[in-house]
This record gives structure tokens, sequence and C-alpha cells, in this order.
């Protein structure tokens, strides 16, 4: 009764709540793909995986709109899932073969997708900050009411120019939301080590900057503040901070053993605050869903990643000659003397 009782307080169906978990439960399950892929030498170089931050993007993805921008940080596989891109060619890019986003020639950290409106994961630290702000001015500059979502992390919200691009986004009124995804350790130091302004969404306030926090593991707490978020910005009120407070199961990246936390606070996480055990729980107190209904949407996911996997495996890697394109662009227009 509590399950169905929070989810009708959040207006969200019982189809809505089985997208949200499929959703999230895609996510996941790709990114332990990911890491047994990497495990096996087929993806190289470095790989941050999103598990345990899974509602984070759908919660926000559930509150945009057709044309609405994303840009991230290297944390980014999750983005791209949930903003619709393809799984085959996300897994294919992380594997550095021909078939990937990219062409193979972004990996893990630098994939776009035009198509899907998603403006890359971005691998120097808090680097896509101030390009989401330049996403929001070419809005703000064409009146499209389109809103971009800035993805970065706690340890980027001590950078600079994240300071900059608030002080430029506000003067100009940009519709842009500032996600910090408080993940609770920026690499491997705890946020309480990091600083002394526990808030970060307040530091917008110097700035006259709205903003909130927000629980990370609860899919529906960010979808309504995310849908208060976007509403403010296409109102045209300026940018919107939001700091929602999530955790990731794993290392920083695949290479960090994580030995700055206890096992018994990520099991703690794991087992109290998972946020697709909640969406799961709801539908099944709720009952929305069996669990043989759950157990088919598990096979599902499943078969998904795995055709991803085969997929990248199969896709050829990039001819040399490759090495010399997408450097420079070819369709620039030419003024006329």
């Amino acid at each position: 009764m509590a399950a169905r009782k929070s989810a009708q307080k959040s207006n969200v169906s019982a189809e809505e709540l089985t997208t949200y978990y499929r959703e999230m439960l895609l996510i996941r399950r790709f990114e332990e793909k990911a890491g047994q892929l990497y495990g096996m030498g087929l993806i190289g170089g470095f790989c941050h995986l999103y598990i345990g931050q899974e509602a984070v993007v759908v919660g926000l993805e559930a509150a945009a709109e057709d044309g609405d921008k994303r840009v991230t940080s290297y944390r980014d596989h999750g983005h791209m899932l949930a903003c619709g891109m393809d799984p085959d060619g996300v897994m294919a890019e992380l594997t550095g073969r021909e078939g990937g986003y990219s062409k193979g020639k972004g990996g893990s950290m630098h994939m776009f997708s035009k198509e899907k409106h998603f403006y890359g994961g971005h691998g120097i630290v808090g680097a896509q900050v101030p390009l989401g702000a330049g996403l929001a001015f070419s809005d703000k500059y064409k009146g499209n009411d389109r809103v971009t979502f800035t993805y970065f992390g706690d340890g980027a919200a001590n950078q600079g120019q994240v300071y900059e691009t608030y002080n430029m986004a506000q003067l100009w009124d940009l519709p842009v939301v500032f996600v910090i995804e408080n993940n609770q350790y920026a690499m491997g130091t705890s946020v309480q080590r990091s600083t002394k302004s526990p808030a970060l969404w307040k530091r917008g306030e110097a700035y006259g900057i709205a903003g909130e926090e927000v629980d990370g593991m609860n899919v529906l707490a960010v979808k309504e503040a995310g849908e208060r978020a976007v509403a403010h910005c296409r109102a045209g009120k300026g940018p919107y901070i939001l700091e929602v407070k999530t955790y990731r199961y794993r290392g920083h990246s695949m290479s960090d053993p994580a030995k700055y936390r206890t096992r018994e606070e990520v099991q703690k996480m794991r087992e109290e605050r998972d946020p697709i055990e909640q969406v799961r729980e709801m539908l099944l107190t709720g009952k929305h869903a069996t669990e043989e209904d759950l157990k088919a949407i598990d096979k599902e996911i499943k078969d998904i990643v795995n055709k991803s996997a085969d997929f990248a495996k199969e896709s050829p890697e990039p001819a040399l000659e490759e090495l010399w394109t997408d450097i420079y662009a070819d369709d620039i227009p030419q003024k006329s003397a």
C-alpha cells in the first residue's frame, strides 16, 4: 500500500513505473557487461561505470522533451542509453569498433550523437560545464524553448570554470539545468574532506541561481525535481541547479580498488537504497507486475545487452586511414567576396 501511495502521490502510472524499471535495468546490465568486456581486454583506456546512479539520468530524461540537450563527464554510458542511443553503437564505441557512435575513435569518454542531442562525455574534469552553457546560449538565441542538462560531479563542483559559467548563465538567463551528480566521492576523496560547504547547490545563491537538493536514489523524486527545473528554465527564469545525492557502487574507474570506503558502506547502500530495487518493490507491492513479469523484462534486457556485446565483437576495427578523418569540418560555408 505504501508503494502504491508513493506512485499515486507522484502521479506516475504503472506503465511509467515499468518504463523506469526497464531503463534503469538496461543501464545496470549494460554497465555490468562493459565491466566484463574491460576485464577481457576488449575495452581499452579508462572506463567509468554508472552502477548505482541509474535513477539520476532516467528521472531527468523523464522530465525532458524532444530537442532538449545533454552534456556530461566521462561517467557517461548511462546518459547515452537514457536519451535513447542504441546500445549496439555505444558498446561498439567502447570497444573501439567502426560500428560505434564515433567510428571507434572516441571510446568510453568521447562519443556523441547529434540525432539524440547528446553532446558528449568529456574527460577533462568540469570542462563540459561551460560547453553546456554554450548549448543553452544557442537555444536562447534561436528562441526554440529548449533546455540543456549539464551534468558534473561533486569533484568538478570545486572547479573555477563552474563558477564562471554560473555567473554568465544567470547574467544571460540561459535555459540550462546544472546537475551535480553528488555520488559522495571525487575519485577517492570523500566530499566531507573536499569541501566546507556540504550543500553544493547553495553555491549558486551567490549568483542568484535557484536550485534544490534531491534524493538521487529515488527515480520519482528526481523526475519531480527535474520537472520543476525545466519549468523554471522554459519560463525564461534562467538556470537552475539540481544537486542529486546519489552513490556509485564501483570504484571511480575500472582500475580503482576503492579502498577509501568499507564494503559494509557499499553493501548497506545496495540493500537499503538501491534505485532499481525501490521501483521493483513498488511494482510488486502495488500489484502492477508479477515476479514473472519482471523476470521477463530482465531476460529481455539481458538479450539486448548480449546482442550489443556480440555486435561490438563482430564490428571491425577502424581502418588506419580513419586517423586522418573527422579532424576538420569540410562543409563550412564560405563567405562570398
